[in-house]
């Protein structure tokens, strides 16, 4: 047994680098415009008042707060991963129901929109 060689396995250097970082999932200038125009009317009526972005690999999410230390009252999320079946698009409430799913945006912003009220 004195004889025997023991076996040496190199060791490469794996790179974060070597790999291209996955993009991140982001709300485009038209989504954001339409989704800030629901929120300033929002706010204008003292329903809303305030709001956090988050982008990760994976959705983007717009939350939505009636008090900045509350947890949000909506969240709108943006998942590309569900676009060919349910729909990228979805408001989820703060207990985490699904309000609405759906591909476009606007039919989606609808379930937050309040109705005219009569004086």
């Amino acid at each position: 047994m004195g004889d025997v060689e023991p076996i040496s396995f190199s060791r490469r250097a794996v790179h974060a680098s070597a790999a291209p970082a996955p993009a991140r999932v982001t709300f485009d200038r038209r989504e954001l415009d339409r989704i800030l125009d629901l929120y300033g009317r929002m706010v204008a009526l003292g329903e809303w008042r305030d709001y956090a972005i988050d982008f990760t690999r994976d959705k983007a999410v717009f939350s939505i707060f009636r008090r900045a230390l509350d947890v949000p009252l909506y969240r709108i999320e943006k998942d590309p991963r569900l676009a060919r079946r349910q729909g990228a698009y979805a408001v989820v409430s703060q207990t985490g129901l699904i309000l609405k799913r759906g591909h476009e945006l606007p039919r989606i912003l609808s379930v937050l929109e309040k109705p005219l009220r009569t004086i």
